[in-house]
């Protein structure tokens, strides 16, 4: 499912503008982001935990060429489910 699509699911749930709605979804997204930003975690009880996690530095391979090659550290985000999104499934 991709941004529109979930903006066209959103719609037909609440019943507002199509311009509306997409407003609505960009500011969660956006607030999310700007949560992992400055707090390094989101919690939406009932749905999950987004959570920015540390990469260690690592040695690699090329997968072409077969050399060792050098990752530096950097960080992602994981998420991890609520119960009530894991049950649902």
């Amino acid at each position: 499912m991709n941004r529109a699509q979930v903006v066209d699911a959103v719609q037909q749930k609440i019943g507002l503008s199509r311009a509306a709605t997409e407003r609505a979804v960009i500011a969660v997204l956006d607030t999310i982001a700007g949560g992992l930003r400055s707090e390094g975690s989101v919690l939406l009880v009932g749905f999950g935990t987004f959570k920015v996690k540390e990469r260690k530095a690592r040695t690699g391979r090329n997968p072409q060429t077969g050399a060792s090659m050098f990752i530096p550290a950097s960080k992602t985000v994981g998420f991890k489910p609520g119960k009530a999104l894991k049950e649902s499934l």
